[in-house]
């Protein structure tokens, strides 16, 4: 068994879909009013590099909700940012506490992290893969639409982290994928390709977004330009223009498709004011399901 959550290659569709069954039943327990404490007496430190609002309080709420502890620790409050070796640095944090949910620019930190970590790691989100974050998406769909295997799902904009992990997840858990991407803002590509080979359905990239999203039954997209990337802001604009999902564009989706937006939002950019608080869209549905969804993966790993 995989002890670390780094990406959603690591793992078959058995254990993804284990998550986000858990996930589930603790949503409808949680809306019946029962209380877990599978986590008491455990403690598990965020290891935060990159601020956050919905994933800081999401994994905080979902520790707390479970009987658990959290320590929050920012750059500012960490060695990471002042020359200790990680190693150093998740050998002694794996003494002292029994997880460590890590949020960082790159993916070599959660490696490195894990490779000398004696607790499971946690991936929060680097500028490769964001794993927790897509499992909570799919959990959304398949609560609004039903089985991914049976949909036509769309990703439109950026080849960021986010469509990263929507490619290893459709690898693995067997779904289509259509990614509308700008030429040079495509996907990795060595996760692309080894999605591909591994995938029971296509994944496939190309340039224009009516073509990904015409007759699609869930659109998601994200921020044009990611944390760390606001020099590149105004070109990116420029660029990713006739990327927007409008009422438009919208308008060639299945009449009943639902959009996805991991937040926050830049209205007005990469989605329209009327097509995120439209009956379609699903953002605030999806970001309580990180909650949920943290949940399963920290009883999992943890309990």
């Amino acid at each position: 068994m995989n002890n670390h959550l780094l990406a959603l290659k690591d793992f078959d569709a058995a254990r993804l879909r284990a998550f986000i069954d858990r996930a589930l039943v603790l949503k409808e327990e949680a809306a019946r009013g029962i209380h877990h404490d599978h986590l008491a007496g455990k403690i598990v430190c965020l290891l935060f590099e990159k601020p956050s609002t919905r994933t800081r309080v999401s994994f905080e709420a979902a520790m707390y909700g479970l009987g658990g502890q959290v320590i929050f620790m920012s750059a500012a409050d960490s060695q990471l940012g002042r020359g200790e070796p990680l190693k150093d640095t998740a050998r002694v944090l794996a003494r002292y506490v029994d997880g460590l949910v890590v949020r960082t620019f790159g993916q070599e930190v959660v490696e490195e992290l894990a490779r000398y970590s004696d607790v499971p790691v946690i991936n929060a989100l680097t500028d490769k893969h964001h794993p927790c974050q897509i499992l909570s998406d799919i959990m959304t769909v398949i609560e609004k639409k039903g089985e991914p295997e049976k949909l036509k799902i769309a990703w439109v904009g950026d080849g960021n982290n986010m469509a990263n992990s929507w490619i290893e997840a459709a690898s693995v858990l067997g779904f289509s994928l259509t990614l509308a991407c700008p030429e040079g803002y495509e996907p990795d590509q060595e996760i692309l390709a080894a999605a591909t080979a591994r995938a029971s359905q296509p994944i496939t990239v190309v340039r224009d977004p009516a073509e990904a999203v015409r007759d699609a039954d869930v659109i998601n997209v994200d921020v044009w330009a990611s944390m760390g990337q606001e020099a590149e802001q105004d070109a990116r604009l420029a660029v990713f223009q006739p990327y927007q999902l409008n009422r438009t564009l919208l308008a060639l989706a299945a009449d009943d498709a639902i959009v996805l937006h991991c937040l926050p939002a830049h209205r007005g950019e990469e989605i329209t004011e009327e097509v995120l608080e439209g009956e379609q869209s699903v953002a605030f549905d999806q970001a309580e399901n990180k909650m949920h969804i943290h949940k399963a993966i920290l009883e999992a790993f943890l309990a």
